[in-house]
C-alpha cells in the first residue's frame, strides 16, 4: 500500500504542479497592479552646455550659446569683454572655438523617496545648430522642479548611440545624433517631501483603473489582515490603514504589495498603429454576424523605349518610339463570414484565410467598426 501511494504521488505530482501553475498564471501581485501615491516621481529640467565636440557644435552664430559660454567663463574668473561683439571677435582668434560647444536641455525623472547623494539618469537634447553630441561632456547643470527649486546637479560624459558620417558626397546615418544620455549622471541634492510617514493610511493607485481589480485587491488585503484595513475611494484609489511605526509600516507594505490577486479583464479593445501597420486585438473582442471581402485592383504600366530607323535612301530621320503595356490585376478574394459572437481566434483565422496584409487588416477592422459589427473600442495611434 505504501509503495502504491508513493507511486501515485510521484506520478501525479507533475500534473498537480502544472494545474497549480496554470491556476496561478493569471494572478498578479499588488505591486504590479498599483503604485503608491507617496512614491510618485517628479520631472526635472535644466539648461546646460556640452563641450568637447569635434566641430559639430552650435558655433558663434547663436547668441544664447555665446552668452552662456561668456557667463560661465566669467563666473570662473576668466576676464572677458563686456560686449558680446567683442567676445565673438575674441573667440574667432583661436582662444575658444564655439564649434565645439552646444547648448542643450537636460531632463531627468526624480524617483519618489529619492535621497540626497543618490544618482539618477539624465537625458540630453540639443536645442541649437549642433549636428552631433557624440564625444561631448556636459558641464555642471542645475536640474529644477516645477517649483523652481534645485533638486539635482548633472555632469559627465555623454553616451550617444547616433552616428552620422558623410564623405565624398555620400552620407550614412543611424539613430539620432542630437540626443544622448548620461547613466547615473545627476546627483540628488534635495529631498522631496512625501506623505508616507505623515498619515495614518497609505494610498494605492491602480495603474489601470478598474472596479473589478480594485475590489479584488481590497478583498485580498482584508482577507489577509482582517477587518476593514483597505477600502476603496473610487475605481482607481485604495486607502490602506498602516502601522504608525515606520519600521512596521515598511514591513506591512512589503507584505501587501506581494499579495496575489486576480485582476479584472480589461475592456475589449483593438489598437491600430497606422504608421507601422501594427494591430493588437485584446482577448475580449467580439463581432456580430458580418460578411467581409477585401480586394485591391492593381494597375501596372510597363514602358518600352525603341528606336525607329528610316529606310535606306529615304532621307528620313531616326525617331524614338515609346510603347506602353498596361495590365489590370484584380485578385479574386473570397468573402468570409463572421458568425455572431466569434472570439479572437476566429477573427484572426478568418482574416488570415484571405491573406490580408497589415494595411488590409486595418481597413477591415475600420469597416467592421463603422458597420457596428465590431464589439470593441477601436484606437488608432
Amino acid at each position: 500500500m505504501t509503495k502504491f501511494l508513493s507511486l501515485c504521488v510521484r506520478s501525479c505530482l507533475p500534473a498537480l504542479m502544472l494545474l497549480l501553475a496554470a491556476g496561478a498564471a493569471h494572478a498578479d501581485r499588488i505591486k504590479d497592479l498599483t503604485s503608491m501615491a507617496a512614491m510618485r516621481s517628479n520631472q526635472l529640467i535644466g539648461y546646460g552646455l556640452i563641450v568637447g565636440l569635434q566641430g559639430t557644435g552650435d558655433g558663434s552664430d547663436l547668441s544664447f550659446t555665446t552668452q552662456s559660454m561668456k557667463t560661465l567663463l566669467s563666473r570662473m574668473g576668466v576676464n572677458q569683454e563686456s560686449s558680446i561683439a567683442d567676445y565673438e571677435s575674441a573667440t574667432s582668434g583661436g582662444k575658444i572655438d564655439l564649434k565645439n560647444v552646444a547648448a542643450v536641455m537636460v531632463t531627468a525623472e526624480l524617483p519618489g523617496m529619492a535621497k540626497p547623494g543618490q544618482k539618477i539618469d539624465v537625458n540630453i537634447s540639443a536645442i541649437g545648430k549642433a549636428t552631433s553630441l557624440r564625444g561631448g561632456s556636459l558641464l555642471m547643470t542645475s536640474l529644477r522642479g516645477v517649483d523652481g527649486q534645485i533638486y539635482a546637479l548633472a555632469q559627465g560624459a555623454l553616451t550617444a548611440t547616433g552616428v552620422d558620417v558623410s564623405a565624398a558626397g555620400s552620407k550614412a546615418s543611424s539613430g539620432v545624433t542630437t540626443a544622448a544620455r548620461i547613466p547615473s549622471g545627476a546627483i540628488v541634492e534635495k529631498l522631496v517631501n512625501n506623505s508616507f510617514d505623515k498619515t495614518d493610511s497609505v494610498l494605492l493607485n491602480l495603474r489601470d483603473g478598474d472596479f473589478t481589480t480594485a475590489s479584488a485587491i481590497i478583498q485580498a488585503i482584508n482577507t489577509k489582515f482582517g477587518g476593514d484595513i483597505a477600502r476603496a475611494l473610487d475605481g482607481v484609489s485604495i486607502l490602506v490603514r498602516a502601522p504608525s511605526d515606520l519600521s512596521q509600516r515598511v514591513t506591512f507594505m512589503s507584505m501587501v504589495e506581494n499579495l496575489d490577486v486576480q485582476p479584472g479583464e480589461g475592456p475589449a479593445r483593438v489598437v491600430v498603429n497606422a504608421k507601422t501597420g501594427t494591430v493588437v486585438i485584446s482577448r475580449n473582442v467580439r463581432v456580430t454576424a458580418a460578411a467581409v471581402t477585401h480586394g485591391t485592383i492593381t494597375v501596372s504600366v510597363a514602358m518600352t523605349n525603341e528606336v525607329s530607323q528610316p529606310g535606306a535612301l529615304s532621307n528620313g530621320t531616326t525617331q524614338a518610339v515609346q510603347n506602353a503595356d498596361v495590365k489590370i490585376d484584380e485578385p479574386n478574394k473570397p468573402m468570409f463570414l463572421f458568425q455572431p459572437g466569434v472570439d479572437l481566434r476566429a477573427i484572426v483565422d478568418a482574416i488570415n484565410q484571405v491573406g490580408a496584409t497589415p494595411s488590409a487588416l486595418i481597413a477591415i477592422l475600420e469597416a467592421l467598426k463603422s458597420s457596428g459589427s465590431l464589439r470593441a473600442e477601436l484606437l488608432v495611434i
